[in-house]
């Protein structure tokens, strides 16, 4: 425990991972460097609301506390996610500490850190909705073309499926598998849609 303006206060430290393989052995040190006494940690992804540790930590918290994280991702999960827990955070008397925003460390116990996690956390969100948005319009575009497939890149293209397909007429299942390396079920797949789309093609 440390004494700070006649108040017997503690510092937390919270560290979080994406997945279940990541290391958290960087973030600990980090927040070890920063002389934290009580460190939470947890592996579960930015959207999952349910995060017990960090529930744990915020229950502990009193007035005067300080929280000590590595980057924002590492708190929260989105702008609005970030600036309600520090407004929760705020009202309770407790000071937020970011070892690295944008390069920057940000010290929510000062005027200027409140201003500077504000700003930063709404660039940081724009990045994202930005990033979001040029994916969005890249499949705008990559949909204008007639081979275009949504989600997995198919392995084979239409011109060597078709081909193979015509050879169905003169061979067999096995020997078009042999002589293309597609498989069967690929194949019965890939005809069942051409008749499909032929009998389609027929009733209009």
């Amino acid at each position: 425990m440390n004494v700070e303006r006649g108040i017997e206060v503690a510092v937390y430290g919270y560290a979080r991972v994406s997945t279940k393989g990541q290391d958290l052995k960087a973030q600990v040190q980090a927040l070890k460097g920063e002389k934290v006494e009580y460190i939470y940690q947890e592996k579960f992804t930015a959207t999952r609301k349910d995060r017990p540790e960090f529930s744990k930590m915020l229950d502990e918290l009193k007035e005067g506390d300080k929280i000590v994280v590595t980057k924002l991702d590492r708190f929260a999960r989105s702008t609005i996610d970030a600036l309600t827990t520090i407004n929760f955070l705020n009202e309770k008397g407790i000071d937020l500490v970011v070892l690295d925003m944008g390069g920057e460390r940000i010290d929510t116990s000062t005027a200027s850190g409140k201003l500077m996690f504000t700003i930063m956390s709404g660039f940081a969100e724009f990045e994202r909705e930005m990033i979001i948005q040029r994916t969005q319009e890249g499949k705008v575009i990559a949909r204008q073309n007639p081979n275009y497939r949504e989600g997995r890149k198919p392995t084979y293209t239409k011109a060597q499926l078709d081909h193979a397909l015509e050879m169905l007429t003169s061979h067999s299942y096995n020997q078009v598998v042999e002589k293309t390396g597609i498989s069967k079920s690929t194949l019965i797949r890939a005809m069942k849609k051409r008749k499909a789309d032929e009998a389609e093609r027929d009733s209009r």
